[in-house]
């Protein structure tokens, strides 16, 4: 079988968990973390077995035969009809772990305005930015919300993606957060892929809580368990800037989250040096954000509580930073690096995960099996998936992408050119 005649689209696909499935003449770069592995888990020839949705054995072609006697039966060895990739390059599905896809509007009007001249926090503080796409947000329908969504979501998945955090934040009410993190829920029940969402209510200043920052927060602190409760949040996120909230006020909604036993992550060091970072550490966070400000003791707490760097270059691109973040102190103190879209309206509009690999490259100076790394195994670190995600490893989802490239150096290197040809997300395959 070949994967023209295998494949459907993700919204006729069914799934049977007790079906076993043998991916055969492949190139695999597996990002193993397992001891003695060779550069990008590389096997040049290489097959895959799936057991519903997970990775039941991985390696060189010559091996799967004797992988087959052992794992298999008779009976099912009998039924396997192997899918050809014909040389396919596969990785682990890519994981986009810092987005917002929920909202309404868009912000195009802005970005001319920062052409002419305009900064981010000078738009922000005019009224526009966050707050313009909050106003547009609550006056979206539900299923218009919902279906925005879908169709992202469906965007970074033609592009290799099959896990995805979703963060709330541009609704910053009790209602309206909690509408755009069911609209995140449901993109996981409607598509085969792995959505996290993120309580992200600590994003901005609404409207009707001028002046009053101290009071948003006693709100949120009350809102979480709510949420928590319905099952609506995974982790919890906040802004920690100038232009957004103090380290005390971010601190507050950590604790609250803290006793509801969810992680947090956090905007940090952004537009400056707010102490976000080691913040954030303080708490154990799964990641810090951005950190194109981040100091050389933001490093060290983030390198002792395992918090992993999320560098977004998009946002950096888009609004023209010229601020690096600290490559070089983040290798050298051991800090994972991970990479992500940061796809929203106003800062990094960018729906493509691989072009991202490319950014970090050219902009950051990542090598590109760094880059890699940070949009498959850190990024999963990041989501606290670790364990399942991010490896072409036994044991872990079946969830994996396929690449009309013959290296996976080569995704990083192409820009602005679709080089995949479908994606497994659970043991499903769907075709681009």
């Amino acid at each position: 079988m070949t994967i023209d005649n295998f494949g459907t689209k993700a919204s006729q696909a069914s799934h049977d968990n007790s079906v076993w499935r043998w991916w055969r003449g492949a190139h695999l770069a597996t990002l193993s973390s397992q001891a003695g592995t060779p550069a990008w888990g590389w096997l040049p020839q290489g097959d895959l077995l799936t057991h519903g949705d997970q990775i039941a054995w991985v390696g060189p072609s010559t091996e799967s035969d004797a992988a087959l006697q052992h794992l298999l039966t008779a009976p099912e060895r009998a039924a396997l009809d192997p899918i050809d990739l014909h040389g396919l390059l596969v990785t682990p599905g890519l994981i986009d772990a810092h987005t917002h896809l929920v909202y309404g509007g868009h912000r195009a009007r802005e970005f001319d305005l920062r052409l002419q001249g305009a900064t981010y926090e000078e738009i922000a503080r005019a009224g526009g930015g966050i707050r313009s796409t909050v106003a547009a947000t609550r006056e979206a329908s539900d299923e218009a919300l919902f279906n925005a969504a879908l169709a992202r979501a469906r965007t970074l998945m033609a592009d290799g993606v099959t896990t995805v955090e979703i963060k709330s934040g541009y609704g910053l009410s009790l209602a309206h957060e909690a509408r755009c993190l069911r609209a995140a829920r449901r993109i996981g029940q409607t598509l085969p892929i792995t959505v996290r969402t993120t309580s992200l209510a600590a994003h901005a200043l609404p409207p009707e809580f001028e002046g009053r920052a101290d009071d948003y927060i006693d709100a949120i602190c009350q809102w979480l368990p709510q949420w928590h409760a319905e099952g609506l949040v995974d982790a919890v996120d906040g802004f920690c800037e100038r232009i957004a909230f103090t380290p005390a006020q971010i601190e507050r909604v950590f604790h609250a989250a803290r006793v509801l036993g969810l992680p947090v992550k956090l905007h940090a060091e952004q537009l400056s040096d707010s102490g976000g970072a080691a913040l954030a550490a303080r708490y154990a966070a799964l990641s810090a954000d951005h950190l194109e400000y981040l100091s050389d003791e933001g490093i060290a707490a983030m390198a002792a509580a395992g918090t992993v760097a999320m560098l977004l270059p998009g946002a950096y691109y888009f609004l023209r930073e010229t601020k690096l973040p600290p490559i070089a102190a983040l290798r050298a103190a051991g800090v994972p690096i991970a990479i992500a879209t940061d796809h929203n309206p106003g800062s990094s509009p960018t729906l493509s995960l691989p072009l991202m690999l490319n950014m970090a490259c050219t902009l950051f100076r990542l090598t590109p099996e760094e880059a890699m790394l940070g949009a498959t195994r850190h990024a999963a670190t990041a989501l606290g998936l670790g364990h399942s995600h991010g490896q072409l490893r036994a044991g872990h989802r079946a969830d994996f992408a396929l690449w009309a490239v013959d290296h996976p150096n080569e995704l990083a290197y192409r820009f602005g050119e679709r080089a995949g040809r479908g994606v497994v997300a659970g043991g499903q395959l769907i075709t681009a």
